[in-house]
């Protein structure tokens, strides 16, 4: 039932995950003395067209009309339920889209739901700016993942699921801190600054440091909502995400 990859689209995820990994983590690995003041904005310039071609490639193949058409419904449904909770207290209201979208219809159409959806909300709520290539990312990863846990069923399907987006809204946490920290603070002027060329465990323990001072009450909030989500809502989406899967027949020419 889940929406298919293509090798071409399977080598485009695999090299837009590379830069990710890079645009998210560079300050763990700066050698000393580098200048980095500019290369947020690289990576806010590289990111939009890293994120095009591997959309393009996995949308090119194994997405039909009808997978665009659900694609459509659960970005509009996302984005029209995200200002509910963004914002207050880290209540997180797509989050259990994105990981029950991507459980149902595969890691690529994860992949795509992660990118329309946060654009989408961002488009209503006024928040594009540099920081949404890293969110749309981010919560790419999310629905990623959730398409390629293990293959269970019933009671175990809802429990790890709600194990995952547990995770998962940390790590997201993690990661959207990581994309501004180095400039949240000074660099070294406290013990929670960023030092340019720094030892990577000290640098990781100062954003971690960093995260609990700053956002570990709403990332905590994110994952509570999602787990709360998941569990009450997955039950009854994921039999209805599935039966309008078989409906479509996304299985036929998908993978």
């Amino acid at each position: 039932m889940s929406v298919a990859v293509r090798p071409r689209a399977a080598l485009a995820l695999a090299g837009s995950g590379v830069v990710g990994v890079a645009a998210f983590c560079w300050p763990l690995f700066v050698s000393p003395g580098a200048g980095y003041a500019g290369t947020p904005w690289l990576f806010a310039l590289v990111l939009p067209v890293v994120l095009g071609v591997a959309l393009a490639e996995v949308s090119s193949g194994g997405m039909d009309a009808k997978a665009v058409a659900m694609l459509g419904v659960l970005s509009a449904l996302g984005a029209a339920i995200r200002p509910l909770g963004a914002g207050t207290a880290g209540i997180e209201t797509v989050f259990f889209l994105l990981v029950l979208g991507g459980r149902v219809f595969g890691p690529g159409f994860g992949f795509v739901l992660g990118n329309t959806m946060l654009f989408a909300s961002a488009l209503l709520t006024g928040g594009i700016g540099p920081w949404l290539p890293y969110q749309m990312l981010a919560s790419s990863w999310v629905a990623l993942g959730a398409g390629l846990l293990p293959v269970v069923r019933g009671r175990a399907e809802v429990a790890l699921l709600a194990g995952y987006s547990a995770v998962a809204s940390l790590v997201y946490g993690l990661l959207l801190n990581l994309s501004f920290w180095p400039f949240a603070l000074s660099a070294e002027s406290t013990s929670l600054s960023y030092v340019p060329g720094g030892a990577l465990g000290d640098n990781l323990v100062r954003l971690v440091g960093f995260s609990v001072a700053t956002s570990l009450g709403w990332d905590v909030g994110r994952a509570v909502t999602t787990v709360v989500l998941v569990v009450v809502t997955g039950p009854v989406l994921l039999r209805t995400l599935r039966r309008a899967a078989r409906k479509a027949s996304f299985g036929s020419g998908l993978g």
